[in-house]
C-alpha cells in the first residue's frame, strides 16, 4: 500500500512540474514576424533594423520582427500571394492600390490574396534628391543640363529621374549613366560623375556620406515644377546635410508598412500601438522618424486591418473612412 501510495505521489509530481514547465513556457512566448522592407545597406533596411529593434524592447521581446533582404516594393507585394499570417512589408499605397486592381506589375498575377492586404502605420517618405557636386546650397533643375548624372536601375528613384529629366525636356542634355548607385557618391568624389539621384528618406546616408566629404548641392524645385511632376511635395530643412544652409524643395513617395488580413487582431494592434509608442525614442537616435505623425493616415489607401484600426480609435486619431 505504502508502495503505491509512494508511486502516486512521484506521478503527481510529475505532473505539476511538466504543468509548471508549459505555463511557463506559455508566459514567454514568443511573437515572431517577418518583416521586408528594401536591400541591405540602404536606409530603409536601416529602417526596418531600428523598427525590429524598438519593438522588441517596446514589446519587452514578447514581439520579434525578423528581417528579410527586397529588392523592392513589387517583390514585396507579391510575396503576399504565399507568406503566412505574421508577414510585414513596406509600399508605397499606390502599389498596393494597382496590385488589388490587377494593373500594371500585377495584371498577369491578380492573385486573390492581394485583395487582404491590410494596412498598419506610416513609414518615412522615399524623397527624391539630386546631388550635384560643386559649391551650391541649391540648383535649379535646368542646371543638370551638361551633366553626367548618375540614376542607378530599376528602382524608384531611377525611374523618377529618368521621368523628371524627360518632363522638364533635359533627357538630351544629361548624360544619364545606370550604374550602381551604391557606387555613386565614391564616383562624384572622383570626378567620374557630375551627379547622381537617390530617392530615400531624409537625411539619406549615401547623401550624408558625399555631403560630409565633398562640396555639393541639391537640386530645389518650384512650386509649380512639384505641381508638373504629380507627386507630393516635401520640403528638407536646412542644415539636414553638411553645407546644405538652405531648405530644399523637392518631391516625396508615400510610403507605408502593410500585413495581411492573415495576422490576428492582437497581434495587429501591439505591433502597431508599440511603433507609435517607441517613434518618438527612434527619432531621438534617427531624424527621419521625426516627420512621422498620425496625420499621415491620409496618405494611405484602402482599409486598416482591424487591430491597427482599433489602436487608432483607442486614442483617438481621426481615421479617414476609407479606411475604415
Amino acid at each position: 500500500m505504502r508502495h503505491l501510495r509512494s508511486r502516486g505521489l512521484k506521478a503527481l509530481t510529475a505532473v505539476l512540474a511538466g504543468s509548471m514547465v508549459l505555463t511557463a513556457a506559455s508566459a514567454h512566448a514568443q511573437t515572431r514576424l517577418t518583416y521586408k522592407s528594401a536591400s541591405a545597406g540602404t536606409a530603409y533596411y536601416q529602417m526596418g533594423v531600428e523598427l525590429s529593434e524598438a519593438i522588441k524592447a517596446g514589446t519587452e521581446g514578447d514581439m520579434t520582427l525578423t528581417l528579410e533582404e527586397s529588392q523592392g516594393s513589387v517583390q514585396n507585394v507579391m510575396e503576399v500571394m504565399a507568406r503566412p499570417g505574421n508577414y510585414v512589408f513596406t509600399s508605397p499605397p499606390g502599389l498596393v492600390t494597382r496590385a488589388r486592381e490587377g494593373t500594371g506589375p500585377f495584371e498577369s498575377r491578380n492573385h486573390p490574396r492581394l485583395q487582404d492586404i491590410r494596412a498598419l502605420f506610416p513609414i518615412p517618405s522615399l524623397t527624391m534628391h539630386f546631388v550635384v557636386a560643386g559649391e551650391q546650397d541649391t540648383l535649379g533643375i535646368d542646371e543638370l543640363a551638361g551633366k553626367h548624372l548618375l540614376i542607378g536601375q530599376g528602382s524608384f528613384g531611377a525611374r523618377e529621374a529618368a521621368r523628371y529629366l524627360e518632363l522638364f525636356d533635359l533627357a538630351d542634355q544629361v548624360e544619364v549613366d545606370d550604374a550602381d548607385l551604391g557606387s555613386a557618391p565614391d564616383a562624384l568624389k572622383n570626378g567620374q560623375i557630375d551627379a547622381f539621384a537617390t530617392a530615400s528618406s531624409f537625411p539619406a546616408p549615401n547623401v550624408i556620406e558625399t555631403a560630409a566629404s565633398h562640396d555639393v548641392g541639391l537640386v530645389s524645385f518650384t512650386e509649380a515644377q512639384v505641381e508638373a511632376t504629380g507627386a507630393a511635395p516635401q520640403t528638407i530643412p536646412a542644415g539636414t546635410y553638411a553645407g546644405i544652409d538652405e531648405d530644399v524643395l523637392t518631391t516625396s513617395l508615400p510610403v507605408v508598412a502593410y500585413t495581411t488580413s492573415a495576422m490576428d487582431e492582437d497581434t495587429a494592434y501591439t505591433l502597431t500601438r508599440t511603433f507609435w509608442e517607441r517613434r518618438e525614442a527612434m527619432a531621438e537616435t534617427s531624424p527621419w522618424w521625426q516627420a512621422i505623425s498620425p496625420q499621415m493616415l491620409t496618405n494611405l489607401e484602402g482599409p486598416l486591418h482591424p487591430g491597427a484600426l482599433r489602436y487608432y480609435d483607442e486614442v483617438d486619431v481621426k481615421v479617414p473612412e476609407a479606411l475604415r
